[in-house]
């Protein structure tokens, strides 16, 4: 049954529904969970042992000592900040863990006084919910998206920590994921013939808190110089104009890229955050 003759179903049944009966179909429609197991898919369940896994293997914070830059940034942010990865930890979970008091979602601006301010939360990985809108909504119809979602022939995580390298490795191997998936232990700006022959390059807050500003600029023009396959797509978080306005750089977005219109609409997954979606921006190379 396609979509449409679903929706004619569904709307002759409740027409057929007796008045009296109406009002709590409705309701039991817009509030129960019977929907639910139809929006998680065996590949969901496999991305969540997965998190699961890596939870006991990393500390609370997801971050490693070896992640020197990063964790300077985040001590050198004016107001207090904490990494909290979104793949890793989801918003219930985070929830739990602030009940049980190993996490907290504010902090006091006044020690002992009851006046307190949001903590600010960041992380460096997409979470459930944005790898499904990417992978099932934004990118186009292409054989390279994510091993889960499509039948991609081969992709390419390209890491500088050693250690984060070391896990992805474990978890590829363990899932049997070794056949399309290869990790590549270096910097991105020693990647050109990578970069050059991508149908599809994500790139997911990659350089502000591991890079400094000079870095940070080199790699992006290195991006831009190999990132020129005509008709691939760029994925960015945050957007091109907003990374690169930070560097204040000169390169020319309207003669590399054209960005796309993306539809935040169509994600069905129960509690969306709306504005982390938004942050996901996709560009045809031009």
């Amino acid at each position: 049954m396609d979509l449409e003759a679903a929706r004619r179903a569904v709307l002759a049944a409740v027409r057929g529904t007796c008045a009296a009966d109406l009002p709590r179909l409705l309701h039991w429609m817009r509030n129960n969970s019977d929907f639910d197991e139809f929006m998680v898919s065996n590949n969901d369940v496999v991305l969540k042992n997965i998190a699961e896994e890596l939870r006991n293997c990393l500390p609370i914070e997801a971050m490693l000592s070896s992640e020197h830059q990063a964790i300077q940034k985040i001590h050198q942010n004016p107001l207090p900040m904490i990494h909290v990865d979104a793949f890793l930890y989801d918003d219930e979970f985070v929830d739990s863990l602030c009940e049980e008091g190993k996490m907290s979602r504010s902090y006091c601006t006044v020690c002992g006084s009851y006046k307190t301010a949001s903590l600010e939360f960041i992380s460096h990985s997409f979470s459930l919910m944005e790898l499904k809108f990417l992978y099932q909504h934004v990118l186009p119809d292409l054989t390279g998206k994510g091993y889960l979602y499509s039948s991609a022939s081969q992709l390419y995580g390209v890491e500088m920590n050693a250690d984060f390298c070391q896990l992805q490795e474990m978890m590829i191997a363990k899932y049997q994921f070794i056949d399309r998936i290869k990790v590549v232990h270096a910097d991105i700006c020693t990647q050109a013939s990578l970069l050059q022959k991508a149908d599809v390059v994500v790139m997911n807050n990659v350089f502000e808190y591991f890079l400094d500003r000079q870095e940070q600029a080199r790699a992006w023009e290195f991006i831009a110089c190999n990132v020129r396959k005509r008709g691939s797509f760029l994925v960015t978080v945050p957007s091109l104009k907003e990374s690169l306005s930070k560097l204040q750089m000169d390169i020319q977005l309207s003669q590399w890229v054209e960005e796309m219109q993306l539809n935040y609409d169509v994600c069905m997954e129960k509690d969306v955050d709306r504005d982390a979606l938004e942050q996901i921006h996709l560009y045809r190379i031009l």
